[in-house]
């Protein structure tokens, strides 16, 4: 400091300019100092100090030019030396204030200038900022120095010049309202601003538009703060037009930019047009202002730009809400010029002009102001209106309607892009669309049923209509009114109406456009009068030839009588529709008028005078030239008279008039006045008939008038009783309508015809029969033989009101006595007593087959017995004498046939013991079966293993029919007769003990139970390991029946487990397996063994590849055939077992879903079958494989009977070829073993397949071929054949009648439960049921049974004798033990114990009548057949009857299932591509209607609804069952519903990769989600037993619930979700905890968890609590994945309080500041405000559009006063989470108040510049709630 003390002592001198010289010497011996005395020393620091301090005017002066010459010279830094003058600035004498400026100003530039990392983005640091911050003097000096900067430093580039003004710029306009400062300056420097850049308007267009930016922060609080933004948009438009001038007049390639620039600048005034109406004078300023902007571009020659659209739509805008007259004048005039503007550029009417404009919008809102009391107001809309008719006519007359869409880039919205958006968005789509509809469906207020909010959409006018006729109906009503409805009731009208008027040029939604209009008239009918001329205006264009709306132009008149509703209104629309009644109107137009005022009545009662006078009697005279005003006169007269029927009394005479006359339809209109008028009783119906009834005369003629008559008609019915004859009168008409068939059977007859039907339930039952003559005879003749449709729906109910009243009246009649069986059944009655009469009772050696099935070795009287073993002595002695005397002969036949006899003999055996330790011994029933089953089976072994082979084959055969009889809880027995026959099995040395243990094996295998998988798969293993290694043919059969056998007991149950049941999956892969090796090894070893050639076989195995069981038994060599195989005659039988078991294989397959395989054996067991067309082959190996064919073919067309794999043609062709073979067999007589063997199977298997196709009962038979067959039958066990030839025939013969000898399978059906007959099966030559209940076959049947009889009785022949008396056994012991049938027993029904209940009925009831009717239907084919439609009345009407008539249903069903697709066979054979139609749907709906009363139908259902069997049935069917699955309920047991299910479980699973679209998938988990439906609401979840199955099935069906296209599936699903129990609904829609780290969970899983919960909130299933703690889930998901339940969410939270919403919009915005997935929050803030805002009616839903719309929508909420307490609180996290994501992207640090959170994923790059300009923009439009400092940060962010 010493060293300068001289110079700093040399200031103080008085002299300037000495002054002067000392501060230079300071500065420059600063310059040449030493490090420690240099300008960074203190002493340097402080000498300078002393200079600026200095208070000398010159030491001042010189010493800041000398410190920027220092800068200058590069003596000091920039910033070193703006702090120096800052500081100095800040505490000088105001003299000084102006130097220190232009010294910071210099040094402002030369840093600009000079130093390229110069630049101050940040106000606080900012030199111009600090020194406007200092103090008020420096005001003016420093506008100057940025106009300095300004200018001088432009060439640097006025981009970078404007970058480092902002923040400037920023907080000069931003600190006004926290200052003393008024707007002054900034008025002062933007205008300076704005001036100066006229010196050079090229560069210019930066400044301008970051003078536009600036107008966004100015205050606009105060009506000065308008008047000065008034004053400053005139400087900045002023300079634009200078500017523009001169770019012009240049030619300047940036003339379009510049425009642009104009464009923005008018964008940025109209964008705050709202409040500066509120505030200042209003907007007449500004339309001056904008329109001499306009105008002069328009003079310089300017085209119109597109971009000036968003302007006019902005003046849209201003229009709807302008009140005052000179504003509106302005603003019209302004548009005006705007859209002439526009024409004469050619822009509408010459390159787009069929494209739909925003000028349309004005159409209502123009309109409402042509009524406007001001002249010149009126004068500027009805030119403007010119223009727009202009525009719309040609736009009408354009050949297609196109549409002008915006941009695909993301902007940010506002108002005006909202509203042309919606417009945009309606004008394109053709169907509805949640898009626009959303936020309507969900307005608070609006539906709140789940159906209702998540149903189909509907148009958005449509939306819009039923909103605002709610908020009608909530003020009609006194309701409370929501403050968001009165704000729409307010604001929205006008808009929402000019909206709908622009929909009315779009004929697809015309009408419903129109229909809006009318209730938004109806909610503010302040627009009446605007909707009125708007009708008119509208109806003036649609008039011009060229255009063809005429249908819509009637539809606009029709919006008049909606303006009604107000009185005032009232005389305007009746003045306006009654010059259309002039008689010198078109009569188009006057019977329009007519209806016109009709509907205005209809909205207000005081024209009916004016109505009344139109509508006189003498109008129908002097009018009667013309029918449309007769027509609209009629139609009138029956309005009034249905809507008010004391007014239409009034007009009794019209209606007179209307019935007498000529005219049908008027006079069919007459009638349904009158109708109405009876209907309210105001005139009596029979007072009236009197007089009427002259002029009824054409109803038969025609059917306008019919319908008319019945309509009236049917109120005859109240006073019938008091009017006998009269009614009798009118009964006839109704019949006689109702049952005519008239030429041409057009609809309108079927109109009539069905009204009369509906008419005629009215009246009792009684009256009809006493009113019809022989009327039951013809309703039957007319029910059976009517096929329309629309008929038949009448027909229905009339039926079952007569079923009811006969059920209510039926007579209570004594039960018939049982009348006596016919001749067969008296013969089987005394057969055992003939057969073993006294003395051959002890031999039951004699007939052992016989005695097996009918010999008794039980006293009646048990008591009578010493002791046990006189009772087992007796058995165990009958045991040994007939398994020595029954020889089977190596034949697998009569294997069979003697196993399925010792069944009934150990049947007897396990009675009587069971009977006697009853007597004796106390224990439980299964200890007992345990104890008698043990010790007979010891018996058995003991026998056998000391018994000579052909004793020990029987004894094989008995031990498996003992595990037969016995029950599934006897494992313990089973298991040990399976140890013991494997034991034989594996005996190669003894092949007697092998092939009679390989079939009772395979049979006990079949009834093990099904957890005994180990047993089984050793039994399996066993068999399959025999089978291969056996040299012996007949072995290696047996071994293939026994496996076939095994089949019946594979893939039969297993439940579905959700938690993946491990052992339970492997079992079922186990036997799925070993389905696949029974039928590999069976179809290899049939090629091996008789070479055979064909492909379905090698086809077979490759359905089935090897697998673990038997892998590495065969190689893909063997699929060649061996060259050395011959077959002797002992091998016959071994090949059939094998052909056998292949066919007894396929229930199990198709259990396996292989369905094809299914039809493949049944297509080789034919090919099989069916030989050469010559006479019977000779190849030993052919006749081989055909005795399998004909034994297993009667079970696998059972089989395919029972899934519908076989149609009637190939039933009929396999009768047709059993017939032929046997035929030929016969009358070849050849005596060798092959054919002898073949004629004896094909006996059998043709008797078998008579059995089971006429006992299902779904398939016609003739009685020719049946009585062929018995003859062939005859001459088999007649004439002198081997006695196993005589046997086949007579098993052929009892087979027929339903013995079922040698059917060891389930799957037979059996006889029915009912032989009734009929006389009408007495005249049919088609068997149809049982023979036995066939009359027809009677006598013969007789003839030939009473001959078997008498064989068995007395025959030289043993043999003969033997089989004789072995087969009448079979028939006598199969009707003996016949039960009705039943389900499974391990499935009982909880009503199984019901049986068909004997219902007596007379014969001429209607119940009786259509269910003979329907149990004789002709078969397909036979002539005239009933159509499919009147074949599903008459069940439908059978199923709302009280009871049936026990007939075999089960039969019926079946057969009436088959019947629509046998019907359309025959009417169209070439179509190949048939869906199952409605009459199988109307079968199953009849057997659950009755199934509880019905076994038979139980057991259809049972069978219908088993995995394989549902999985067969098409689509529709499968789709009907699943919905009528709450019936089942009533007639399954619990243990059947759990495996019912655990089937559908199973089933949906396995869709997953089925054959069927997605479609058609989601339909089927529709049906069944509806179906679970009902059976929860039907029962109390809490009390069903099998609830944890319905869960598990609910579970797998949301699991499968698809995210796109499924709003009905999901509807459904939440309706039966909130129906489930709380605990389990909570346990599955518990979502996985979010790592907070990745910021990602399963996130598929999760949102439909969300989704799902949502949903249940809105339908009230859960608290909105529960979905609330889901808040860090739902916001911490990538958007993309959980948009769709964000929608749910904002849709649960519709309901709620304003308090929970306010906090979920709280929750969300500080969320947004901490989470990985920003979008998502601010997503789900855009739909929560769209919501709740006053625009919601406007918005689209879009994941990008709520986003845009952030601005509008969330500035608008917080607006509310509602919404306010929570404004700044929203606006203060909303900038933080902005200032965290500008960071993110920008990666600028200076925001330094951020707070820390996680991490922002990289996903949210896609869309994040559009995002932060969203963000953005809804900061600034919340500015005012935030303080200075984040106002400021937030003006200075650059957003792009």
């Amino acid at each position: 400091m010493d060293s300068y003390a001289p110079l700093l002592e040399r200031l103080r001198v008085p002299q300037p300019s000495m002054q002067r010289l000392a501060v230079i010497s300071i500065f420059e011996k600063l310059a040449t100092a030493p490090s420690y005395l240099n300008a960074d020393s203190n002493p340097g620091r402080d000498a300078i100090s002393k200079c600026l301090h200095s208070n000398s005017p010159a030491v001042v002066d010189q010493s800041v030019r000398e410190l920027c010459r220092f800068v200058k010279d590069s003596k000091m830094d920039v910033s070193r030396a703006l702090l120096e003058l800052q500081s100095s600035l800040e505490g000088t004498n105001s003299r000084f204030v102006d130097v220190f400026v232009k010294g910071i100003g210099f040094v402002v530039r030369f840093g600009f200038e000079n130093h390229s990392t110069f630049c101050m983005d940040s106000a606080d640091t900012h030199p111009f900022v600090n020194v406007l911050s200092c103090r008020m003097e420096v005001q003016s000096e420093l506008v100057k120095q940025v106009l300095l900067f300004t200018t001088q430093s432009k060439q640097l580039g006025v981009v970078k010049v404007c970058k480092f003004l902002r923040p400037f710029l920023s907080y000069a306009i931003l600190r006004t309202p926290f200052s003393d400062m008024s707007l002054a300056f900034v008025m002062h420097l933007i205008s300076l601003m704005a001036s100066i850049c006229c010196s050079f308007p090229v560069d210019a267009l930066p400044i301008m538009k970051l003078l536009t930016e600036c107008l966004k922060y100015l205050p606009l609080k105060s009506v000065k703060d308008f008047n000065d933004f008034n004053c400053i948009v005139g400087y900045i438009a002023d300079a634009y037009t200078v500017i523009l001038r001169h770019l012009v007049a240049a030619e300047s390639q940036v003339i379009r930019e510049a425009q642009l620039c104009g464009v923005e600048l008018l964008e940025t005034i109209f964008s705050l047009s709202t409040d500066i109406h509120k505030h200042s004078s209003g907007m007449e300023p500004i339309n001056k202002l904008s329109k001499h902007l306009l105008l002069e571009q328009k003079d310089m020659g300017l085209s119109y730009v597109p971009e000036l659209s968003s302007l006019l739509l902005s003046l849209f805008l201003i229009l709807i809400q302008s009140e005052l007259e000179h504003e509106q004048l302005s603003t019209l005039k302004l548009i005006t010029f705007l859209v002439k503007w526009k024409n004469d550029s050619g822009t509408s009417l010459g390159r787009v002009a069929c494209c739909v404009s925003e000028e349309l919008l004005f159409i209502i809102p123009v309109v409402n102001l042509v009524s406007s009391p001001c002249k010149s107001v009126k004068v500027a809309a009805t030119d403007l209106l010119v223009l727009l008719e202009k525009h719309l006519v040609n736009l009408l007359n354009s050949p297609k309607l196109e549409l002008t869409m915006p941009g695909e880039l993301l902007h940010v919205s506002r108002l005006e892009d909202i509203i042309l958006r919606l417009l945009q968005h309606l004008l394109m789509q053709d169907q509805p669309s949640l898009c626009s509809t959303f936020f309507l469906r969900f307005a608070p207020g609006g539906k709140t049923d789940v159906e209702g909010m998540h149903d189909q959409p509907e148009l958005w006018v449509t939306q819009l209509r039923e909103y605002s006729l709610q908020i009608v109906e909530r003020r009609k009503s006194s309701l409370p009114v929501s403050l968001s409805q009165e704000v729409f009731m307010i604001e929205m009208p006008l808009l929402l109406g000019a909206i709908s008027g622009v929909l009315v040029l779009k004929q697809s939604v015309a009408r419903c456009a129109i229909d809006t209009l009318a209730a938004i008239g109806t909610l503010d009918p302040k627009l009446g009068v605007s909707l009125l001329l708007a009708t008119l205006y509208y109806n003036n264009i649609f008039s011009t030839k060229d255009i063809k709306f005429h249908d819509i132009s009637l539809k606009l008149l029709g919006l008049l009588p909606s303006l009604a509703s107000h009185s005032l209104m009232t005389p305007l629309v009746v003045q306006t529709i009654l010059p259309m009644l002039s008689k010198d109107v078109k009569p188009v137009l006057y019977a329009t008028a007519i209806r016109l005022l009709c509907k205005t009545w209809e909205i207000n009662d005081r024209i009916f005078g004016n109505l009344q006078e139109v509508l006189q009697p003498k109008e129908f005279t002097e009018l009667i030239s013309d029918r449309s005003i007769r027509v609209s006169m009629a139609a009138s007269i029956r309005d009034i008279c249905r809507r008010n029927p004391d007014r239409g009394v009034d007009l009794i005479l019209a209606v007179s008039a209307c019935i007498e006359g000529q005219d049908p339809i008027v006079q069919s209109l007459g009638f349904q006045s009158l109708a109405h008028l009876c209907e309210a009783d105001v005139i009596d119906f029979y007072t009236a008939w009197d007089v009427i009834a002259k002029h009824v005369a054409s109803y038969s003629e025609d059917p306008i008038v019919a319908y008319g008559v019945c309509l009236l008609l049917r109120w005859g019915a109240m006073d019938a009783e008091a009017y006998l004859e009269a009614s009798k009168s009118v009964l006839q008409i109704l019949w006689e309508v109702g049952s005519s068939r008239q030429a041409g059977d057009g609809s309108q007859w079927v109109k009539a015809r069905a009204s009369a039907f509906e008419a005629l339930t009215h009246y009792e039952v009684t009256h009809i029969e006493n009113g019809i003559p022989d009327f039951k005879k013809r309703n039957m003749e007319l029910l059976i033989s009517e096929v329309n449709p629309g008929v038949l729906r009448d027909i229905e109910a009339f039926e079952v009101k007569i079923i009811a009243h006969e059920h209510v009246n039926r007579r209570r009649v004594v039960k018939e006595r049982r009348v006596t069986g016919n001749k067969i059944e008296k013969l089987l009655d005394v057969y055992p007593r003939v057969i073993f009469s006294a003395g051959k009772e002890g031999n039951p050696g004699h007939l052992p087959g016989a005695a097996l099935l009918c010999l008794s070795l039980t006293p009646k009287d048990v008591s009578n017995l010493q002791n046990l073993h006189e009772l087992n002595d007796r058995y165990e002695n009958a045991l040994v004498e007939i398994a020595s005397s029954l020889q089977l002969s190596r034949n697998i036949l009569i294997a069979l046939l003697s196993l399925q006899s010792w069944k009934a003999f150990m049947q007897r055996w396990m009675k009587a013991y069971m009977n006697f330790l009853d007597d004796k011994v106390t224990s439980t029933v299964l200890d007992k079966n345990s104890r008698v089953a043990n010790d007979i089976l010891k018996t058995i072994r003991r026998i056998a293993e000391a018994a000579i082979p052909r004793s020990a084959e029987n004894m094989a055969l008995a031990a498996g029919a003992l595990c037969m009889v016995l029950p599934h809880s006897a494992h313990n027995i089973k298991t040990t007769a399976s140890k013991f026959l494997l034991n034989w099995l594996f005996q190669y040395e003894h092949e007697h003990r092998q092939w009679s243990a390989a079939i009772s094996l395979g049979l006990i295998t079949s009834c093990l139970h099904i957890t005994d998988h180990k047993q089984k798969f050793q039994n399996i293993t066993g068999l399959l390991e025999v089978a291969c290694g056996s040299k012996s043919t007949l072995v290696k059969g047996a071994c293939g029946l026994g496996l076939g056998f095994s089949c019946q007991n594979l893939l039969t149950a297993f439940k579905i487990d959700v938690d993946g049941s491990l052992e339970e999956e492997t079992h079922k892969m186990q036997e799925e397996e070993s389905v696949g090796n029974i039928v590999r090894t069976l179809s290899l070893l049939i090629r091996e063994l008789t070479l055979s050639s064909s492909n379905i076989l090698q086809n077979l195995c490759q359905y089935f590849p090897p697998n673990s069981i038997i892998r590495g038994t065969y190689t893909a060599s063997e699929f060649l055939p061996c060259k050395n195989s011959n077959l002797e005659e002992e091998d016959i039988w071994g090949v059939a077992g094998l052909v056998m078991g292949l066919g007894f294989s396929v229930n199990a397959i198709y259990r396996a879903g292989n369905h094809d395989s299914v039809i493949a054996i049944k297509d080789v067991l034919t090919s099989f079958f069916v030989q050469k067309n010559s006479s019977v082959s000779s190849e030993k190996s052919e006749i081989a494989l055909s005795v399998g064919s004909c034994l297993a073919l009667p079970a696998v067309v059972s089989f395919c009977l029972k899934v519908e794999l076989i149609n009637h043609k190939e039933v009929n062709h396999l009768m047709d070829v059993y017939e032929e073979l046997i035929s030929e067999l016969v009358s070849l007589k050849k005596t060798g073993i092959f054919h002898q063997s073949l004629l004896m199977a094909s006996c059998v298997g043709a008797g078998s397949l008579v059995s089971c196709i006429l006992n299902e009962g779904a398939h016609y038979v003739e009685f020719q071929k049946v009585k062929s067959l018995f003859d062939l039958f005859r001459k088999c066990y007649s004439d002198p054949y081997s006695p196993n030839v005589h046997l086949g025939g007579m098993i052929g013969v009892v087979n027929a009648l339903g013995a079922g000898a040698g059917n060891l399978l389930h799957d037979y059906y059996p006889l029915a439960s009912s032989l009734q007959t009929s006389p009408a099966q007495k005249e049919s030559s088609y068997l149809m049921g049982p023979l036995l209940a066939n009359p027809i076959c009677k006598p013969h049947l007789t003839l030939i049974m009473q001959e078997i009889f008498l064989v068995a009785k007395s025959s030289d022949d043993s043999q003969l004798q033997q089989y004789a008396a072995w087969a009448v056994s079979f028939l006598r012991h199969s009707l003996l033990t016949r039960e009705p049938q039943n389900v499974d027993n391990s499935f009982q029904s909880s009503t199984a114990g019901f049986k068909s209940v004997s219902q007596t009925f007379s014969e001429d009831s209607t119940v009786m009548k259509i269910s003979s009717w329907l149990m004789h239907l002709p078969p397909p084919g036979t002539g005239s057949i009933p159509h499919h439609n009147t074949i599903g009345t008459v069940l439908r009407c059978l199923s709302q009857a009280p009871r049936l008539p026990s007939l075999d249903w089960g039969a019926i069903t079946r057969r009436c299932m088959r019947y629509e697709e046998a019907q359309v066979e025959q009417l169209f054979p070439s179509d190949t591509d048939r869906r199952g139609g409605t009459l199988r749907e109307e079968c199953v709906q009849f057997a659950l209607a009755h199934a509880i009363h019905f076994n038979q139908l139980l057991s259809f259902l049972d069978e219908l609804f088993d995995f394989p069997r549902f999985s067969g049935v098409e689509l529709n069917l499968q789709s009907f069952m699943l919905f009528h699955l709450s019936e089942l309920i009533k007639v399954f047991s619990g243990s059947r519903l759990e495996k019912l299910f655990d089937d559908i479980s199973s089933y949906f699973s396995s869709l997953v990769s089925s054959r069927y679209s997605p479609e058609n998938k989601s339909l089927l988990r529709l049906s069944c989600w509806k179906g679970i439906y009902q059976c929860l609401d039907e029962a109390s979840s809490e009390s069903l037993e099998y609830l944890s199955n319905i869960e598990k099935c609910m579970e797998v069906l949301f699991s499968l619930l698809p995210e796109l296209n499924s709003e009905e599936e999901w509807s459904e699903a939440v309706k039966c979700l909130g129906k489930a129990r709380r605990s389990w609904l909570m346990d599955i829609l518990q979502v996985q905890k979010v790592d907070q780290v990745k910021g990602n969970i399963h996130s598929d899983d999760a949102v439909k968890k969300i989704k799902a919960k949502a949903r249940l909130v809105t339908i009230g299933s859960i608290p909105l609590s529960d979905l609330g703690k889901l808040k860090a889930h739902i916001f911490n998901l990538e958007a993309c994945g959980i948009w769709d339940a964000l929608v749910e969410v904002v849709a649960a939270l519709q309901h709620a309080e304003g308090s929970v919403k306010r906090q979920w919009l709280i929750e969300a915005v500080e969320i947004s500041c901490t989470t990985s997935f920003p979008s998502t929050a601010m997503r789900f803030v855009g739909l929560l405000s769209g919501s709740c805002c006053r625009y919601m009616p406007l918005l689209t839903l879009n994941q990008f559009t709520v986003l845009s719309d952030l601005p509008v929508t969330l500035t608008s909420l917080l607006s509310d006063p509602n919404w306010e307490t929570i404004s700044e609180s929203v606006a203060s996290n909303l900038w933080i989470s902005t200032a965290r994501f500008y960071k993110w992207v920008r990666k600028d640090a200076s925001l330094d108040d951020v707070s820390h959170s996680l991490p922002i994923d990289r996903s949210e790059n896609d869309n994040a510049v559009f995002l932060m300009q969203a963000m953005h923009q809804a900061c600034v439009s919340l500015k005012d709630k935030l303080p200075f400092e984040r106002q400021l940060k937030l003006a200075n962010m650059v957003v792009f």
